[in-house]
């Protein structure tokens, strides 16, 4: 776990399995939903309703997501946004992998080929922008 910084408040940020965040891919689609309206995101083979049922429970218990109750039955909604959980995902990733380095995750990119002329060209925008903000 690390903490992230959101609308000036601290929240903690939890590293989600790939099976939690593809839940989590559906209830940011779907917004709020059951555990059938989950299932039904799913490509075939559905996964049995009582794993969704499950992952989403610890979900709960890590306070990602949270529900109304209708008698028995619950519906889910992301209490995170999509957004702040990318964040979290980005600022872990260039910590733990590249010493917090922007430089290095530019490097990376750089060196592997994998950005186009027009992508180098947006992040240099991008970078100039944030260099005349912080004048």
């Amino acid at each position: 776990m690390f903490v992230l910084l959101i609308n000036n408040t601290h929240k903690v940020m939890v590293i989600l399995t790939k099976v939690e965040e593809k839940i989590m891919k559906i209830l940011w689609d779907i917004e709020k939903g059951f555990i059938k309206d989950i299932i039904e995101e799913y490509p075939d083979p559905k996964p049995p309703y009582n794993s969704v049922s499950t992952i989403v429970r610890v979900l709960v218990q890590k306070e990602i997501i949270g529900y109304k109750a209708y008698g028995k039955s619950h519906q889910y909604y992301p209490l995170i946004s999509k957004a702040d959980y990318s964040k979290g995902q980005m600022k872990r990733l260039v910590t733990d992998y590249y010493n917090n380095s922007l430089s290095q995750v530019v490097s990376f990119f750089t060196e592997s080929k994998q950005l186009k002329d027009s992508e180098l060209d947006e992040a240099m925008r991008m970078l100039e922008a944030l260099k005349d903000k912080k004048k």
